[in-house]
């Protein structure tokens, strides 16, 4: 498991994660498996792109996970 620190920040947007970790090439890539129902969010299936991820939550796509903190 991935771990991902927010810093001074209170959120990140579920397609920015998955952008910034590595686990998508582009924003493009990560909102379209988004809206395919790839990527779960605390072990449910996350549909918004912009969800807002926050400390404490964890991020699951293509055996990949990642923590927030």
């Amino acid at each position: 498991m991935e771990t991902f620190e927010l810093k001074d920040h209170e959120y990140i947007e579920l397609n920015n994660l998955l952008k910034v970790t590595g686990l998508c090439e582009s924003g493009g890539v990560a909102k379209k498996l988004i809206a395919d129902g790839q990527v779960s969010v605390d072990g449910e299936i996350e549909l918004r792109k912009r969800c807002k991820i926050r400390h404490g939550q964890t991020i699951s796509f293509n055996n990949y996970q990642v923590k927030v903190d």
